[in-house]
């Protein structure tokens, strides 16, 4: 089943995609990227090409550098060194463009506990510029299609934690991106919600989406993703979709 609406917000992504230089194939492309806190190289020369239209995972253990490679893909943690491009949009160079294609979820956003699941969704909507009359149709159809209309009236401090990652995933979609990257999605997540979250994201990339997600299961990997990079120690051995 296809996510609705992904296509009503794509008018001024696409203009953004158009107007950039000579297209590229990769969703993704990280080149030569390091990081290095004090004397710590916690990301040593990454290399990887994720293309378009598919599920890529980052498998590591605890402390590998998956984290510090997503806050670096998603604009939130310069590299000390080498580039990342999104859609052939530079990161760094050009922000505002690439992050207009751009959708990230944190391991663990960082949410006012006065707030309720549609407060959460309208404060993603605006920094993203929404319309709100679309908001509202697009909230609706996401909610409505994965039953989690009663999470909207929530206050967020209730949610469950497999509730907390699933709102999340809905927000990170909201804005219709070209690429979601995940960091750990599937941390403290019940079966059942890891089956719809991954439901989720296959809907979305049938629909034309691509994702990045990190993860410390291996066997997850291979469930969910089309395929996967390993990360060691700050050091990337990439695969291909």
């Amino acid at each position: 089943m296809s996510a609705p609406g992904v296509h009503e917000f794509r008018d001024e992504q696409d203009s953004l995609i158009s107007r950039a230089e000579a297209p590229q194939p990769f969703a993704l492309q990280l080149s030569g990227l390091c990081k290095q806190f004090s004397d710590k190289l916690v990301m040593d020369h990454a290399e990887l090409c994720v293309p378009d239209r598919c599920v890529f995972g980052l498998v590591g253990p605890a402390g590998a550098g998956k984290t510090t490679l997503w806050s670096m893909s998603v604009g939130l943690l310069p590299p000390d060194q080498g580039d990342v491009r999104i859609f052939g949009m530079d990161m760094w160079s050009e922000p505002a463009r690439a992050k207009a294609v751009l959708g990230a979820l944190p391991d663990e956003p960082s949410i006012p506990d006065h707030w309720t699941g549609r407060d959460w969704l309208t404060s993603v909507a605006m920094w993203n510029g929404l319309d709100p009359v679309k908001l509202a149709v697009r909230a609706e159809q996401l909610l409505g299609l994965w039953d989690l209309t009663e999470a909207e009236t929530t206050l967020v401090r209730e949610y469950s934690t497999s509730l907390r990652k699933k709102m999340g995933l809905v927000v990170a979609l909201l804005p219709s991106p070209r690429l979601l990257m995940l960091d750990d999605p599937f941390v403290g997540v019940d079966a059942e919600s890891a089956e719809m979250m991954q439901e989720m994201l296959r809907s979305y990339v049938d629909d034309g989406g691509t994702v990045v997600l990190s993860t410390e299961a291996e066997d997850l990997a291979e469930e969910a993703c089309d395929d996967a990079a390993v990360i060691v120690d700050g050091r990337l051995f990439p695969g291909r979709c």
